[in-house]
């Protein structure tokens, strides 16, 4: 997946910071200006490094938005697989914990990151191969939620389920900040992202539920 990866060596660690450093920096440029108006030199220029520096690490000017984009998917994988997670914990419940922590602002993300990403994602209907990226953080997004949420669901949980609750799950995430991001709410507080797409995860098993009643 790409993003924010777990990362061991200093030389990793590194690589990753001028990643996101680059990243920030695009999202920056391409919220202002729209991205067909911005090119890789640019980009280049404003994180302080090469265009043969930028193409080591990107294959276009769009890609090198992947690591913001993906940050916030990062942790939210990370944080429904904390091992510090009461033990008795639903799936649902994990699921609410993780949005809220990886949509709050804290160190990371920071509430600029946020408010970067909000600026991104405007501009991603109006640019397809920005569109396109996020689309593919959104497909490793999904296939990452798989790995994560099948020792939640248990050894006996059918694989086509874990599939559906992965797919839903990152459905509303993405609707959710797709829609704060379009608006003026704050980063914080009841209108935030984070309220936001734990609204959207209870709305979805709440018709489901209906659904099931309605069938019974």
């Amino acid at each position: 997946m790409p993003g924010v990866q777990p990362v061991t060596s200093l030389t990793e660690r590194r690589k990753a910071q001028t990643q996101l450093e680059i990243s920030r920096r695009a999202a920056e440029l391409f919220s202002a200006r729209g991205a067909s108006s911005v090119t890789a030199e640019q980009i280049a220029a404003a994180a302080g490094i090469g265009l043969r520096t930028f193409y080591r690490y990107f294959r276009t000017k769009e890609d090198s938005v992947a690591p913001l984009l993906a940050g916030g998917v990062t942790g939210w994988i990370a944080h429904l697989g904390d091992p510090a997670a009461p033990a008795d914990e639903t799936v649902g419940q994990a699921l609410e914990r993780a949005t809220r922590q990886a949509l709050t602002p804290s160190e990371y993300p920071t509430e600029e990151m946020l408010e970067w990403t909000r600026g991104l994602l405007r501009t991603v209907h109006d640019e397809p191969d920005l569109r396109a990226v996020w689309l593919r953080v959104q497909h490793d997004s999904e296939e990452a939620l798989v790995e994560a949420l099948t020792p939640l669901m248990g050894p006996d949980a059918d694989p086509l389920t874990v599939r559906l609750v992965a797919a839903a799950a990152n459905a509303a995430m993405r609707i959710a900040v797709e829609t704060w991001a379009a608006s003026d709410a704050p980063v914080t507080g009841p209108e935030g992202p984070a309220e936001l797409a734990v609204g959207c995860m209870r709305r979805l098993v709440d018709q489901a539920n209906a659904r099931n009643l309605e069938n019974d």
